[in-house]
C-alpha cells in the first residue's frame, strides 16, 4: 500500500536570531478552537491526510485484527462488567454507582438510610443515547446537599467543553438554564438555591468562578472571582467542616486562595496569603481550625495550623521531611489521616486528636503496594473507614477499618471473573544510577516463567512531567503482555514527585533532560541486567510522556524494538512559542518561555522531538492521536509523522491513527477504552513475533 505524503509547504521559522525550516507547519488550523468544537471546519486538505494514514495504519495492522478481537475479550474479561461500588452515607441517604454488563458507563443509585427501596438518578448509557452522540464525557456528577437536584456535565466533543444541566430528581426535568463552556466542576451551596462553577474563556483557560441561581434560565450569573493572570487557572470547593467555600488559583508552581463563609448572602472573597511565586498552599478547616499545606519553607511540604484566617498565627503540625512528600489530610471528629510519598511507594498515617499518637496504617506484607483510604459517610462523626490497598499483581482490596480498636473487615475484592493468581507474578523494586549519579526507582512485573536471560521483550514505560507520580498499582489490563512473556517496568523517573519536589524540579525547565537520561539508563540498565536485550525493547508514552517517547528515540533508537505514544507533545518548540494555546502560557514554569527567554528557546530546542528527527533507523513506531484533542493538538503528531517519513532511513512500520472523535483521553466509555488499549497491545505483539 502507498505510503502516505504530507504536502509540503516550506515555511522559514525564526526567533532569537535562529531560523530554521518546517516543511508542515501549515497543517495547524488557525481557528482550531472552533475545529475542537466542531469538526467540520476542519481543513479538507488535513482530513485527507488523516483519513489516509487511518487507512494505512489499519492496512498495516489488519494481520492483528484477531489478535485485537481476543486481546479485547480477555480484557473485558478480567473486568466484572456487572460490579457496584462502596456505599457513601450522606444525610438521609446513602449512594453508589454500578455498572453492568451491556452497558458502558456507570449508573448512580440511592437509597434512603435504613431503606431498602433503591432509585436510580442517573444513568449514563441511557443519557448517551438520548443525545445520539458517539462521544460522551461526563465531567461532574453532584448531587445537591440536601439531595434533591443532580448536576452533571458533559462533553460531547472530546474537547473538554463542559455544558452544566441541574435536573430536579423527583421529576427528572431540567430545571434551570443550560451552562456552556464550562470545566466541568459543580459545587452546590448548602442551601440548594446556587451552584459555582468555572468558566472558560477564548483560550480555553478557566479563570473565572459563577454563582448561578438555579431555576434561573437567563444569561445573568453573577461573577464572584476573576484571576487576571493568563498563566494561572481557578476553582472552587467546600471545607471539609462545610463552613467555608475556598477558591483556588494557581499554575504548575505557584497559588493563591480565598475564602468567604457558606452562608454570605453575596459572596466577597477574602485573600488568606498573598501568591510567592514558586510558594504553593492549600488551606482547609476544621474544628474551628485552620490546616495549611504548604512547601513555603519546606520543599517536600508541611502543614501548619492557626486558630484564624483574619489573625493569622501558622505554626507547625506536621514537619517537612527531606525528600519525603507530605500529602493532605482528611478529617473525622477523632482522628486525621494524612499520606507520605517517597521512593515512588505511599504510606497512610493516622493521628488520635486527643492522644496525638499517630501510627502508620499497614494492610499487606508486600513490599511494593498502593494504599488507599475513603471516607464512608458525609458525617465525621464516626470511627469507621474504608481502607485498601493494590500492588502490581494483587487486584485492589478494600477493608471496613476501625480506627479505635484497630479491626478490619474485607468488604469488596477487585474480581477478575476469568481468573488471576497473584502467586504467578513476581514484582521487583530496584534502584539504578542515571548519568548524573542519582539513582532512580524501576517497578519490574513479570510472570514467574519468564525467564531473566535476555530472551523476553520488555514495555518500559514513563512519563516524567508535570509532578505527577506513576504508582505502582494493579492493573488487570498489563495481564495481557505479561502473560505472553513481556515484562512489564515502570520507570520513576525525575519530572514527578516520586522522591518530593526535587524528584520535580530536576526534570523541568532546563533540567528536563534528566527525564530522558533516566529513561534511557532505565533502559541500559534493564538491558545489561538481562530483563531484555537490544532490539527486543519497547518505550511507551502518553501526552508529556509522549515528549519522552520523542525525545528519547530521537537520542537512542538503536535501543527499541518499537515505540508506542499516544496523543504525543513532539512538536513542543511550536507549541511552547503559540502562546494563545489553551496550555502554553500555564506550562511556562514547566517548560520554560521559549518566545521570551533566550536560554529557554535554545534548551527546548535543542531536545523538543519535532526539530531534532534525524537522518537514520528508527525503529517501529506506533502514534495514536484525537482530532478534538485540546491538550496536545492532533497537529503535532501528524506533523512528527510526516516529518520522520522524510528523514528515517529504515523499513520499519510508522503509523498514525487519529480517532475523529474523540479527545485528549480518547475513545469514550468502557469498551472504547479497551479497543484502544488493544490496539497498542496488538502492535506490541506484532512487532514481537507473537501473533
Amino acid at each position: 500500500m502507498k505510503i502516505p505524503q504530507l504536502t509540503k509547504k516550506l515555511e522559514i521559522k525564526s526567533c532569537h536570531n535562529i531560523k530554521w525550516e518546517d516543511n508542515y507547519s501549515w497543517i495547524h488550523q488557525k481557528n482550531i478552537l472552533e475545529v475542537l468544537k466542531d469538526k467540520k471546519k476542519l481543513d479538507p486538505e488535513v482530513k485527507k491526510y488523516l483519513d489516509e494514514e487511518n487507512t494505512y495504519a489499519e492496512h498495516n495492522l489488519k494481520d492483528t485484527k484477531n489478535l485485537q478481537k481476543k486481546l479485547f475479550d480477555e480484557i473485558k474479561g478480567r473486568i466484572k462488567l456487572d460490579d457496584e461500588s462502596l456505599p457513601y452515607k450522606d444525610h438521609t441517604y446513602e449512594y453508589w454507582t454500578k455498572t453492568t454488563a451491556k452497558g458502558n458507563y456507570s449508573i448512580k443509585l440511592r437509597k434512603k438510610i435504613n431503606s431498602d427501596k433503591i432509585e436510580e438518578i442517573w444513568n449514563g448509557d441511557e443519557e448517551k443515547e438520548k443525545l445520539k452522540t458517539e462521544y460522551f464525557g461526563v465531567g461532574d456528577l453532584e448531587v445537591s446537599y440536601n439531595d434533591k437536584y443532580l448536576g452533571y456535565s458533559l462533553d460531547i466533543k472530546g474537547s473538554e467543553y463542559y455544558t452544566i444541566f441541574i435536573r430536579d430528581i423527583a421529576s427528572k426535568k431540567i430545571i434551570t438554564k443550560e451552562i456552556h463552556e464550562t470545566s466541568g466542576s459543580i459545587t452546590f451551596s448548602l442551601d440548594d438555591k446556587y451552584i459555582f462553577y468555572s468558566k472558560l474563556d477564548e483560550n480555553h483557560r478557566a479563570r473565572k468562578i459563577y454563582r448561578h441561581e438555579i431555576g434561573n434560565f437567563k444569561d445573568d450569573d453573577e461573577l464572584i472571582f476573576e484571576e487576571k493572570t493568563e498563566a494561572f487557572t481557578v476553582g472552587i470547593g467546600l471545607s471539609s467542616d462545610e463552613k467555608y467555600f475556598f477558591i483556588n488559583t494557581s499554575d504548575h508552581n505557584t497559588s493563591e486562595q480565598y475564602y468567604f463563609k457558606v452562608n454570605e448572602i453575596k459572596p466577597v472573597p477574602k485573600l488568606i496569603m498573598k501568591r510567592e511565586k514558586g510558594i504553593i498552599y492549600s488551606v482547609n478547616s476544621w474544628d474551628d481550625k485552620f490546616y495549611n499545606h504548604t512547601n513555603k519553607n519546606a520543599e517536600d511540604f508541611k502543614i501548619d495550623i492557626s486558630d484564624s484566617l483574619i489573625n493569622q498565627n501558622w505554626k507547625t503540625y506536621i514537619p517537612s521531611k527531606d525528600e519525603v512528600l507530605i500529602g493532605g489530610l482528611t478529617f473525622l471528629n477523632k482522628w486525621i489521616i494524612r499520606s507520605e510519598t517517597s521512593n515512588a511507594l505511599d504510606k497512610l498515617f493516622v493521628k488520635n486528636i486527643s492522644t496525638n499518637i499517630e501510627e502508620e496504617l499497614i494492610f499487606s506484607d508486600e513490599r511494593i503496594y498502593v494504599p488507599s483510604v475513603s471516607l464512608i459517610q458525609r458525617d465525621r462523626n464516626t470511627e469507621n473507614i474504608y481502607v485498601g490497598y493494590s500492588s502490581p499483581k494483587t487486584p485492589g482490596r478494600a477493608y471496613l477499618y476501625n480506627l479505635s480498636d484497630k479491626s478490619k473487615k474485607l468488604v469488596k475484592e477487585q474480581e477478575i471473573p476469568s481468573g488471576h493468581n497473584p502467586d504467578d507474578y513476581i514484582v521487583e523494586r530496584v534502584e539504578f544510577k542515571s548519568h548524573d549519579g542519582r539513582l532512580v526507582p524501576l517497578t519490574i512485573t513479570r510472570h514467574k516463567k519468564t525467564k531473566i536471560d535476555g530472551s523476553a521483550n520488555l514495555l518500559l514505560y514513563g512519563y516524567g512531567s508535570y509532578g505527577n507520580s506513576i504508582s505502582p498499582n494493579f492493573s488487570s489490563t498489563k495481564l495481557s503482555l505479561i502473560n505472553r512473556n513481556i515484562i512489564w517496568a515502570t520507570a520513576h523517573i525525575r519530572g514527578g514527585l516520586e522522591k518530593g519536589m526535587k524528584w520535580w524540579k530536576e526534570g523541568k525547565l532546563t533540567n528536563k533532560k534528566n527525564t530522558f537520561e533516566d529513561y534511557i539508563f532505565a533502559a541500559k540498565y534493564l538491558i545489561k541486567n538481562k530483563y531484555t536485550s537490544k532490539g527486543k525493547l519497547i518505550g511507551m508514552g502518553g501526552s508529556a510522556g509522549g515528549l519522552l517517547m520523542g525525545a528519547v528515540v530521537n537520542q537512542s533508537p538503536e535501543l527499541f524494538l518499537g515505540i508506542i505514544m499516544a496523543v504525543p507533545f513532539v512538536d513542543s518548540l511550536t507549541t511552547n512559542l503559540d502562546h494563545s494555546l489553551p496550555l502554553t502560557v500555564g506550562e511556562f514554569d514547566e517548560f520554560g518561555n521559549a518566545k521570551d527567554i533566550e536560554e529557554h528557546f535554545k534548551y527546548i530546542f535543542s531536545y523538543a522531538p519535532y526539530n531534532n528527527i534525524k537522518k537514520m533507523d528508527y525503529p517501529n513506531i506506533l502514534i495514536t492521536t484525537s482530532l478534538s484533542d485540546n491538550r496536545v493538538l492532533f497537529d503535532e503528531p501528524a506533523k512528527f509523522v510526516a516529518k520522520l517519513r522524510d528523514y528515517k532511513t529504515d523499513n520499519n512500520l510508522l503509523l498514525l491513527k487519529t480517532e475523529m472523535n474523540a479527545g485528549h483521553g480518547g475513545k469514550s466509555g468502557r469498551d472504547g477504552a479497551i479497543e484502544e488499549i488493544a490496539i497498542d497491545y496488538a502492535f506490541a505483539l506484532k512487532i514481537s513475533k507473537k501473533i
